[in-house]
């Protein structure tokens, strides 16, 4: 056998000119996996994208020329392409990528300050039922009130700065996340959580060990829910609120008939959108392909 085991060896090192340590091999199909996991979560989420883009897109121009829409005011997808990429369109694209950085910031302060609330307060509703009885009735009680009559309010209390942006996004992605992450971290197996108790462990052993894990699918449903929402946020709190960002640039376009902007506007932070929501998809893919591999 050792001579079958060492002819073998000699085999390998011939053919490729080296024999690799066991744990080099398994670093590289580790990696290589990884890779491929990578890629099928690509595909898995941008392959539906692609279509419903054109779709979209078809749409779009199928509409404005169905109803007659002039081209001064609807504008058609190639138009949009020409006011920012055609010859000349220098500062066109400075002014709506400057705004769109400044809502894309909005929005990523928006959606951390919902997300981190959300999960905190679901953690609080999970380990003490009282917490839940108590404060969830408040929760849907403001959230039935419209955001844009909360928005006023806001601003007086918190500023038009970064502090309010971030209370008017985060409201906008709390809400829906609260409820699917409480959700996610009660779906937890009873047999594993009777089990983690018979030896000893408490309720925060029982939420970091089986809670957690069980709820990071619900966790990212509400991340996808919430990246749009937090975009929403972003141009609502741009409008009502601070003044920049294309929220305030949308409104400032139309005031001065500046169609063009406007459309471009709307491509842009629709496609950030999309790609932030693909973003999350494959963080999602791989994140659940780790902590499925971890528990096998």
């Amino acid at each position: 056998m050792a001579g079958a085991v060492t002819k073998d060896v000699e085999q390998n090192d011939a053919v490729t000119g080296r024999v690799e340590p066991n744990g080099a091999v398994t670093g590289r199909a580790a990696a290589s996996g990884a890779g491929t996991v990578a890629w099928r979560s690509l595909l898995r989420v941008v392959g539906p994208l692609a279509p419903a883009v054109l779709i979209v897109v078809a749409g779009w121009w199928l509409f404005l020329e169905a109803f007659g829409i002039s081209p001064l005011v609807g504008k058609r997808p190639w138009q949009v392409w020409e006011y920012l990429f055609v010859d000349g369109a220098a500062a066109h694209r400075d002014a709506v990528f400057g705004a769109l950085g400044v809502t894309v910031r909005d929005a990523a302060i928006g959606f951390t300050a919902g997300m981190v609330a959300a999960m905190a307060v679901a953690v609080a509703f999970v380990l003490f039922r009282t917490v839940e009885q108590t404060f969830m009735p408040v929760a849907m009680l403001l959230r039935s009130v419209p955001l844009v009559v909360m928005t006023p309010l806001i601003t007086l209390v918190f500023g038009r700065d970064l502090a309010g942006v971030a209370v008017i996004g985060g409201i906008v992605v709390f809400f829906p996340a609260l409820v699917n992450v409480a959700f996610g971290l009660r779906s937890a197996s009873p047999q594993a959580t009777d089990l983690i108790m018979a030896y000893g462990g408490g309720r925060l052993t029982v939420l970091r060990k089986v809670a957690v894990p069980t709820a990071m699918p619900s966790v990212f449903a509400s991340a996808r829910i919430s990246v749009p929402s937090s975009i929403i946020g972003a141009l609502i709190a741009e409008w009502l609120a601070t003044g920049e960002g294309i929220g305030a640039g949308i409104l400032r376009a139309i005031g001065g008939f500046r169609y063009d902007e406007v459309w471009a506007d709307i491509v842009v932070v629709t496609a950030v959108s999309i790609v932030a929501y693909a973003v999350v998809g494959v963080v999602e893919s791989l994140v659940l392909a780790r902590f499925s591999d971890q528990r096998l």
